[in-house]
């Protein structure tokens, strides 16, 4: 994967994240319940994102210790 496709991947994955946690902190409306698990969706986001800057480190050169 390229450095600029993981660079759009990381911006959208922050957005995506932000949203989700704007959605999921809202007051909850027993009227009209959620469909969508909005926290869960910010946990992967951040898991996506974490992953992703993994990948970035290693196209930069940084190798891991063993």
């Amino acid at each position: 994967m390229s450095l600029t496709l993981t660079l759009c991947l990381m911006i959208a994955t922050a957005a995506l994240g932000g949203y989700a946690g704007w959605r999921g902190a809202q007051p909850v409306n027993l009227a009209r319940p959620r469909l969508v698990p909005w926290r869960f969706v910010m946990l992967l986001c951040a898991a996506f994102g974490f992953l992703l800057l993994i990948h970035l480190a290693a196209l930069f050169g940084i190798e891991r210790a063993t």
